[in-house]
């Protein structure tokens, strides 16, 4: 089972910065998620449309200047990163996954996504798309069918896995609190695979173990990475 660092290893760094993103790929992740949205055409590396619960700064992201939210602090002297910059850190030591929040123009995404690959040696697999946004998703995948794409939903859908088959995803991405084995069998059968988030209790990683989920959002990846050695060489034990 993967472990994702979840906007970066969040619960030890502020969340989508690069401290986060570098203190991550020190833990040996399998993967970082970030959330982008986009201002003054450019693609800028943080969760909320609103500033003040992850900055020092107020107000909605869209109403204010690049210039500006650069000035902003994201916790402990941190900028609000850009793509460019998440993208130069992680350098294609694991994969990426880009969740796409406030993104209109994706001509900018696509720039992004070729310059990580020209300059930073990122195969396509290791930059995966996701966004609740469906419409955005087909469209990605009409236009660069080679990078894949992450259903995400945070409901239970009547028809379990359908939805992200029918917009050719490799994943499908599934709030914690949304999960069974008839959804992970499903999907499974489709050929997609099923990454939960947000997943830091042990309680809940032994759970998502049990289903046979492909993969985990976890604020603490280092913790669940531990769990999961642990529980691999006490299985592999002589006593185990």
């Amino acid at each position: 089972m993967l472990v994702i660092a979840h906007r970066g290893a969040s619960g030890h760094e502020p969340e989508n910065t690069l401290l986060a993103i570098k203190q991550a790929i020190k833990m040996d992740v399998d993967g970082i998620e970030i959330d982008v949205h986009e201002i003054d055409k450019q693609l800028v590396v943080i969760h909320d449309r609103w500033l003040h619960r992850t900055t020092n700064g107020q107000g909605q992201l869209k109403n204010h200047s690049f210039a500006h939210i650069r000035t902003l602090d994201a916790g402990k002297g941190e900028k609000i990163p850009t793509l460019a910059e998440v993208l130069a850190v992680i350098a294609g030591q694991c994969f990426v996954n880009i969740e796409l929040k406030g993104v209109s123009d994706l001509s900018l995404l696509y720039k992004n996504l070729a310059d990580a690959q020209r300059l930073y040696h990122f195969s396509d697999q290791q930059l995966l798309i996701s966004s609740f946004n469906h419409h955005l998703l087909q469209q990605i995948s009409h236009q660069h069918p080679q990078y894949p794409i992450g259903a995400l939903t945070a409901c239970y859908p009547l028809n379990y896995a359908q939805f992200a088959e029918e917009l050719n995803a490799y994943s499908v991405h599934l709030d914690v609190d949304f999960i069974s084995e008839k959804f992970v069998f499903d999907a499974h059968q489709r050929n997609i695979k099923v990454f939960v988030y947000t997943v830091d209790e042990i309680d809940d990683i032994n759970t998502m173990k049990a289903l046979g989920v492909d993969g985990i959002f976890s604020n603490y990846p280092s913790k669940a990475k531990s769990y999961l050695a642990h529980k691999r060489d006490c299985k592999n034990s002589p006593t185990g």
